[in-house]
């Protein structure tokens, strides 16, 4: 309230004053006396700054990379085109990308499930109702059968 009887009745005593009283111009004022610290504060406060956005920055590059890393292991995984994006993301990290142990350890179980899943075993493990153990235990039946028949054949 004070703040708008001020602003109404300033407005109008400075015009009929004819603007004689001398006012400081705001332009005069630092940035460091408007927040109320030395030159010397506000210059390392501005260095503190900068310096945070640098590690802000970096930090983010970072986590930009080890995501453009984990769609580009997908990518070759499922023989998707590259990306040209990630692959700048990476290269601008700079440094060598190191994926965090819990995604490293993902893709590790993965590829361990696809070489599973390209075994002869693993391709008839996808095959419904078809006991392994018991496909084993022919198996080695067979194989033992045909020992003793080459064992007793008179040509060999």
């Amino acid at each position: 309230m004070a703040f708008m009887v001020k602003h109404m009745v300033g407005g109008q005593l400075k015009n009929l004053t004819g603007g004689l009283t001398e006012e400081k111009p705001e332009a005069e004022k630092t940035e460091a006396a408007a927040q109320g610290m030395t030159q010397e504060e506000f210059e390392q406060y501005q260095q503190q700054l900068e310096e945070e956005k640098q590690e802000r920055e970096a930090s983010f590059a970072q986590k930009k990379a080890e995501r453009a890393t984990v769609r580009s292991h997908f990518r070759e995984k499922y023989r998707l085109p590259k990306n040209e994006t990630d692959e700048t993301q990476i290269q601008q990290a700079g440094e060598d990308v190191v994926l965090p142990t819990e995604l490293a350890k993902m893709i590790a179980e993965d590829n361990q499930e696809e070489t599973h899943k390209q075994s002869v075993l693993g391709q008839l493990s996808n095959i419904q109702n078809v006991d392994i153990d018991q496909l084993k235990d022919k198996a080695q039946a067979t194989l033992e059968d045909l020992k003793k028949q080459t064992e007793n054949c008179s040509l060999m």
